[in-house]
């Protein structure tokens, strides 16, 4: 068995029979055992009642977290012509159209969002097999694919975050980052939720959210009590 180090024992400890937390109590625990040397995420996991294979039970979404995640977030813009002029004055990161998939096919993939003008979705598209396990996949039902590419990046990088439900129904994200204020990490976790709860598919059965944990990188994970959590 390996060996627990002394910070990873202590912050097990402090966590160890707190469950079923106010989000604020949650919160204020997680920042107090975020001991590493770097500034940690706050990282959100939320089991839901639903089974992603199908397609009536799907979650995906995206919201806009009100104090950002505390993350440089790479975005490349698959467009051409004036809207490619509109993405980079954004501060698009990358932009371009079969030069941009070529990059891509090669294996470098140096951006944590894609957006597309709807145009470029049949270049795109055959990227399918590439960008989409990544979760990276141009889709309209989150704006990345848009003719309003200026808006699109400014959302990216001003703190919008994407969420999806993986195969066992559990949909995380990060947050913010340990040095937030309380209440701002506070903020995003009840923005997050919530926009979750909305996004609650039609063949949803039963209890939709089961269990919402938080945590730091390096942290334990605090469970919270998910009827205080909705019903705010």
């Amino acid at each position: 068995m390996a060996k627990v180090g002394k910070r990873t024992a202590a912050v097990r400890e402090a966590a160890a029979g707190k469950e079923n937390l106010s989000i604020e109590d949650a919160v204020a625990l997680v920042k107090a055992n975020a001991t590493a040397k770097f500034d940690e995420t706050v990282e959100i996991a939320m089991n839901l009642g639903v089974d992603p294979r199908h397609a009536d039970q799907m979650v995906r979404g995206v919201v806009g977290l009100p104090n950002g995640t505390g993350k440089d977030v790479r975005v490349a813009v698959f467009a051409r012509g004036p809207k490619a002029d509109e993405a980079k004055e954004a501060g698009a990161d990358i932009v371009g159209a079969e030069d941009l998939m070529e990059t891509i096919q090669g294996g470098t993939i140096e951006f944590d969002r894609c957006i597309a003008t709807p145009d470029m979705m049949p270049i795109v598209g055959r990227l399918g097999k590439v960008l989409g396990p990544r979760n990276l996949m141009p889709n309209p039902r989150v704006g990345t694919v848009t003719v309003d590419v200026a808006d699109a990046v400014k959302n990216a990088k001003g703190g919008e975050v994407q969420f999806k439900a993986e195969k066992a129904g559990v949909v995380h994200a990060g947050v913010g980052k340990a040095s937030f204020d309380e209440a701002k990490l506070v903020e995003n976790v009840r923005a997050f939720v919530g926009a979750v709860a909305k996004a609650r598919p039609a063949g949803a059965k039963g209890a939709y959210m089961k269990k919402i944990s938080l945590s730091s990188t390096m942290g334990a994970g605090v469970s919270i009590d998910v009827s205080n959590a909705v019903s705010e």
